[in-house]
This record gives structure tokens, C-alpha cells and sequence, in this order.
């Protein structure tokens, strides 16, 4: 597809990584020095909240709180409508969080946390944090820099991307809810990949920080550029995607680089995200 296609959604944003609907229809991004962003349908652009740090990848729940990876903070926070902003995990006391990158629900409302770690370090990995905080290491058995993530549409997967690794792995969600051995679902040569969405019939969207690239991997493993800005323009370091608007069709693309998120219809449809009440 051409870079045309794309479009601003919002502007204004302080270099934004992360990108979610929310389930009032909102659409949220978080920014460098700790904003919490809200776009409304019409485009009307709030912050809504600063926790002063660094935020990543955000999350939305059934009451319209947000959960906000914030390496600034080295937490995951939870931002209230309202705007108040309280620690909801920091890791456990042997393996406190250091890069929390991205998060993802289940239907529990379990939230699984990608924890980076060092960049070529390999030593990154996975918590799970119950409804109300608890957290556990779920698994340490993705290392190479762990970054996006988003659950199958069963809720048996957690699909993660392995920056470092050039690829996406994905772990089996066992029923008692330990994780069992990954396993590669796609291998990105050449490209440094970042975040990761899912259509309705399987097939997956990733954003790439190097080069300024949209991977669509279709459901049979196969991948191929959707789009690619060589001038960083259009699509300046693109990290997460996420489908919005009120039929989720079309994609969202959060631009650490820039100051914008830049939407398109790509031809499909979102997967619904899941939106527990905690």
C-alpha cells in the first residue's frame, strides 16, 4: 500500500511509543516525559495525566482505567479517569521491573508485562500481574528483548515480539496458567520489530522501529511489507499498532520519532481487545 493511505489521527503528542482503544471509544498514547494522552472520536486531543516518567506501551480495563508501562518509573502505572495515578506493579522483590515495555489483558484480568532488559543483553522476560497487583515472573523463556504483545484470539497464546531476536515468539497460556515452552511464530531478518496487532481472521500486524516499516504476517506464517517510509517521514520509528475506530478498521500507528499517530485502513479488521473489570 502507498504512505498515502495514511493519515494523522492525532498531533501534538511528545514522541508517542504506545497505542490502545479504549472500550469508551477513546483512543490513548502515552508520551516521553510521562503523558497520558486521550483522543476522542472527533480527534480532540487531552492529557489527561503526567506521571513524570517515560511511557511505553499502555493498556485500557472495563472502567476506563489506564495502565501505563513506564520505564521512567520502572512500574507499571494505573492512571483513573479521573487523572490520579497510583503504582499497580513494580515486578516481585527478586525481579523488580526494569524496562516495562508493553501489557496485555485476558479475560481474568490477568495482565502480562514484557520486561525488556538490557539491549543485546538477552536477558529480558514476562510478568503476570493479578487483578489488584500481584505479580509473578511468568517466564523468562523469551529473553532477546521482549517487547509488544497481545494475546490469540482463544486467549490460549501470548504473542511476543523478540526485538533483539528479529522475530515473533509465541507462549502457550497453560490452563492452570503457567506458561509453557515458546515457540517461533514468524522470523523478521533485517528489521528491528516493536508492536504487534491482531485482525479478526489471524492475521498480524507488526510495526517496525528499523527500518520505518508495517510488516502484515499472514495466518499461514508468511510475511510481507505492508508499507515502508525510507525518508522516516510518514512513519518515523513506528513502535505500536492498534485498531481503532468504532468498527476497528483501521490501524493506528504510534511514531517514537515523531509527534503523531498516523491511521489507515489496511483492509481489515481488528480483533477486539479485552476489557476486564478489576
Amino acid at each position: 500500500m502507498n504512505l498515502e493511505a495514511f493519515s494523522e489521527l492525532a498531533g501534538g503528542l511528545d514522541h508517542p511509543e504506545g497505542v490502545t482503544q479504549g472500550p469508551d471509544g477513546r483512543v490513548y498514547a502515552g508520551g516521553e516525559a510521562g503523558q497520558i494522552y486521550a483522543i476522542a472520536p472527533d480527534g480532540t486531543l487531552e492529557q489527561i495525566a503526567s506521571t513524570g516518567g517515560f511511557i511505553y506501551g499502555v493498556a485500557t480495563d472495563g472502567d476506563g482505567n489506564v495502565y501505563a508501562c513506564d520505564f521512567g518509573r520502572a512500574e507499571v502505572s494505573r492512571i483513573a479517569p479521573s487523572g490520579a495515578i497510583e503504582t499497580y506493579s513494580k515486578g516481585t522483590a527478586d525481579h523488580p521491573l526494569r524496562v516495562p515495555n508493553f501489557a496485555a489483558f485476558d479475560d481474568a484480568g490477568n495482565l502480562y508485562v514484557t520486561d525488556s532488559g538490557g539491549w543485546a543483553d538477552d536477558d529480558g522476560c514476562v510478568f503476570r500481574v493479578a487483578p489488584g497487583g500481584s505479580t509473578i515472573l511468568w517466564s523468562e523463556a523469551v529473553p532477546r528483548f521482549p517487547n509488544g504483545c497481545c494475546l490469540s484470539a482463544e486467549g490460549g497464546w501470548l504473542y511476543v515480539i523478540e526485538s533483539h531476536g528479529r522475530r515473533v515468539s509465541r507462549i502457550p497460556i497453560r490452563d492452570d496458567g503457567s506458561a509453557g515452552p515458546p515457540e517461533v511464530a514468524v522470523e523478521l531478518p533485517g528489521c528491528q520489530p516493536d508492536g504487534i496487532a491482531f485482525a479478526e481472521d489471524g492475521t498480524m500486524f507488526v510495526g517496525c522501529y528499523r527500518p520505518d516499516r508495517i510488516y502484515r504476517i499472514h495466518p499461514d506464517g508468511v510475511p510481507e511489507v505492508l508499507v515502508e517510509d525510507p525518508d522516516g517521514v510518514v512513519l518515523n520509528q513506528p513502535t505500536n499498532v492498534a485498531f481503532v475506530g468504532p468498527k476497528l478498521d483501521r490501524l493506528a500507528v504510534a511514531s517514537l520519532g515523531g509527534w503523531s499517530l498516523m491511521a489507515a485502513d489496511v483492509g481489515s479488521t481488528g480483533l477486539a481487545l479485552r476489557y476486564p473489570r478489576l
